[in-house]
C-alpha cells in the first residue's frame, strides 16, 4: 500500500479499500463499487455518524447508510428543513419558521408572516424548493468559534440558536450556510440540495405539513395519516408552553439558570394533572364502566393509570385496574413471527375472546375469576381473584392492544372509554431542530431497564427496531380512536434524567453498532442543563422511569 494512502474497511460488504489521504466519504464509496439504490446519506465512520463530506486522514471502519435507515432518513430530513428554511427567507424575509415533530407523515411546521398563511403561500413555497433543489447548491459546513456563531444568529433574529448555543461549553460550533441562509443543525446533512428527491408541502390546519419519503419504500411519500387529535395535542401544548414560558431548550435552560426549575416542574406537573382530571370528569359524565388505555413503550401508561385511578376515586367512583398481558394466551399457543420466535406483540397472543367474555360478564353484574399470566411457565393462572362490579365501580384496562378495535368488538360501545397515551411533544432544541419522541421513550426505556431489569443501554438500543415495528402495527394506527389522548411528555425530564443516563450510554462500547445512536443520544442530553431530580414530586409520571414513585410498580 502507498504509504501517502489509508485502508478503508467497508462494513457493507466487508471488502478493504485503498484510498488517499484526505479523501471523502464520497470519494470512498465511488472506489467501492457499491451501489445503494436509495444513498448513500451518510456513514457510520468508527460507528459514529458523518456527511458525505468527510475526509479521511488515518485507518477507519465505514458503513454507508442509505434512506432506508433512520438515521439516513433522519439526514435527509434535516436537509430538506434547510431548504425549507431558505425558501422561507427568500419569499418571507424577516417569517418565523418553526418545525415540529413528526405527524401524519411528515412533519407539522408553523410560519409567522404577521398574517395567516394561504394555500398561494404554501405552493410558492414548495416551487421555490424545488428550484433550489434542481440548481443542486452546495451545503457548507462551516466551523467558527462558538461566541462568533452566537453573534451571528443573534444578529440575524435567530434567537432560539443563539440561547441553545450559549449553554454550550465548546470552543468552536459548526453551522450550515446554503448561499446566503445559515442554519445550525445537530448533526449531519446532504452535501448538496441535488441529492434531494422527492417531497411536497400541504396546508394544515394553521400551519404546514411538510411531507417526507416513506422510510420502506423512500421513492414515495409517506402515507397521509388522519391525525387531528395528534395535532390537537401539540396546539394544547404549544399553549401550555406559553404559559411557562419556555418554548425550546435555550429558553428552558435559561429558566433553570436563573432558579425557575422548580416553578417548571410543578406548572408541568399541574399542568398534566389538570389534563387528567378533565378526562376522569368526561369519563365520569359519560357513565362508562370501561377504560382502555393503551400507547407505546414507555409512554407512561402504568402511571397514568394509576393516577387516573385516583381522579376515579376522588369523584365518588371504585376503580379496578387490570392488564392486557394477563390475558395473553399460553405461550404454547403464542403466534411465531418470521424468523421463528414468538410473536408477543400481535393481537393473537392476546386470548381477546376471554376477555370479552369475562367484561360481559362483569359489566352484567356477574363475578368472575381474574386470570394472572406467569411469565416464568408462560401460563394463564387463576388465584382466586375475585371481581364483581357494581353501579359506581369503573375498569381500568391498560395495554398493547387496549385500542385495537378487535380487542373488545363484542363489548357495548356506550361502555368504553378509550385513551391513547404517549409522550407526544416535548420542548425544541431551537425553532429547527425538534426532539423526536421516540428519543424521549427511548431514553426512559433505557434508565428504566437498567436501573430495574437488568438490560445495558446496548441490549435495549438493540431492541428498538423490534419494539418500534411492533408499536407501528399494533399500536399508533389505532391512537385516532381515542375518546381521550394524553401527552405524557414534560417540559423538564430529560435535564432531570440527563446525570443518571449520561453514564450509562457510557457504557456502550465503541466497537458496538448500537455506538452511534448512544453517541447521538449522549449529544441530546449535552444540550440540556442538569435539573436536580429531588424536585421531581413523587406522583410524577417520570418517577415510572427514574424511581422514588409513591406508587408500586
Amino acid at each position: 500500500m502507498n504509504s501517502n494512502n489509508i485502508c478503508i474497511r467497508l462494513r457493507n460488504t466487508g471488502q478493504l479499500i485503498e484510498a488517499p489521504m484526505g479523501a471523502t466519504l464520497m470519494e470512498v464509496y465511488e472506489r467501492s463499487g457499491l451501489k445503494m439504490k436509495y444513498g448513500p446519506v451518510s456513514a457510520r465512520v468508527n460507528n459514529k455518524v458523518q456527511g458525505l463530506k468527510y475526509r479521511f486522514y488515518n485507518n477507519k471502519d465505514v458503513e454507508f447508510l442509505d434512506l432506508t435507515s433512520p438515521s439516513g432518513m433522519r439526514v435527509y430530513e434535516r436537509t430538506l428543513f434547510l431548504v425549507l428554511s431558505k425558501a422561507v427567507e427568500d419569499l418571507f424575509p424577516g417569517g418565523r419558521l418553526i418545525i415540529g415533530a413528526p405527524l401524519s407523515g411528515g412533519h407539522y411546521c408553523e410560519l409567522h408572516i404577521g398574517r395567516t398563511l394561504t394555500v398561494d403561500d404554501i405552493q410558492g413555497l414548495e416551487t421555490r424548493m424545488h428550484e433550489i433543489v434542481r440548481a443542486d447548491m452546495n451545503i457548507h459546513r462551516v466551523q467558527c468559534p462558538i461566541e462568533e456563531a452566537i453573534a451571528m444568529f443573534r444578529a440575524r433574529g435567530m434567537e432560539s440558536k443563539a440561547l441553545l448555543l450559549e449553554e454550550q461549553g465548546d470552543l468552536y460550533a459548526y453551522y450550515y450556510r446554503l448561499g446566503e441562509t445559515i442554519d445550525y443543525f445537530y448533526s449531519c446533512l446532504l452535501s448538496s440540495t441535488g441529492h434531494i428527491g422527492i417531497f411536497a408541502l400541504m396546508p394544515m390546519g394553521e400551519g404546514i405539513l411538510l411531507r417526507t419519503p416513506d422510510l420502506r419504500h423512500p421513492e414515495m411519500l409517506a402515507p397521509l395519516k388522519p391525525e387531528q387529535k395528534m395535532l390537537d395535542v401539540i396546539r394544547e401544548y404549544h399553549r401550555w408552553q406559553g404559559i411557562l414560558g419556555v418554548r425550546t431548550v435555550g429558553e428552558l435552560n435559561a429558566a433553570v439558570r436563573q432558579g425557575h426549575a422548580t416553578d417548571i416542574i410543578n406548572v408541568s406537573e399541574a399542568l398534566q394533572e389538570k389534563k387528567l382530571a378533565a378526562i376522569a370528569d368526561e369519563i365520569v359524565e359519560r357513565r362508562s364502566r370501561l377504560v382502555l388505555l393503551a400507547g407505546p413503550s414507555s409512554s407512561g401508561k402504568t402511571t397514568t393509570s394509576k393516577r387516573l385511578s385516583i381522579l376515579m376515586m376522588a369523584c365518588g367512583l371504585r376503580p379496578h385496574t387490570l392488564c392486557t398481558d394477563d390475558y395473553f394466551v399460553n405461550r404454547v399457543d403464542t403466534p411465531r413471527d418470521a424468523n421463528g420466535e414468538y410473536d408477543f406483540e400481535c393481537i393473537e397472543a392476546v386470548d381477546t375472546a376471554f376477555f370479552q367474555q369475562q367484561m360481559q360478564q362483569l359489566l352484567r353484574g356477574e363475578e368472575v375469576e381474574l386470570p394472572r399470566y406467569d411469565f416464568p411457565t408462560g401460563k394463564r393462572v387463576f388465584e382466586g381473584r375475585r371481581l364483581r362490579i357494581g353501579e359506581n365501580d369503573v375498569i381500568i384496562l391498560e395495554g398493547n392492544h387496549a385500542l385495537n378495535p378487535l380487542f373488545s368488538q363484542q363489548i357495548p360501545e356506550e361502555d368504553k372509554y378509550r385513551i391513547y397515551v404517549s409522550a407526544c411533544t416535548t420542548v425544541a432544541l431551537d425553532d429547527h431542530n425538534y426532539v423526536p419522541t421516540v428519543d424521549i421513550r427511548l431514553l426512559r426505556r433505557i434508565l428504566r431497564d437498567f436501573k430495574y431489569r437488568g438490560y445495558s443501554a446496548l441490549e435495549t438500543i438493540r431492541r428498538c427496531p423490534s419494539v418500534s415495528a411492533g408499536e407501528d402495527k399494533w399500536i399508533n394506527p389505532y391512537q385516532e380512536n381515542a375518546d381521550a389522548t394524553f401527552n405524557s411528555a414534560l417540559l423538564f425530564e430529560l435535564g432531570v434524567l440527563r446525570t443518571e443516563l449520561m453514564p450509562i450510554l457510557e457504557m456502550v462500547s465503541e466497537r458496538a453498532t448500537e455506538y452511534s445512536e448512544a453517541s447521538r443520544l449522549r449529544k441530546f442530553l449535552r444540550y440540556f442543563r442538569p435539573i436536580p431530580a429531588s424536585e421531581v414530586p413523587r406522583t410524577s409520571l417520570l418517577r415510572e422511569f427514574m424511581g422514588g414513585s409513591s406508587f408500586s410498580y
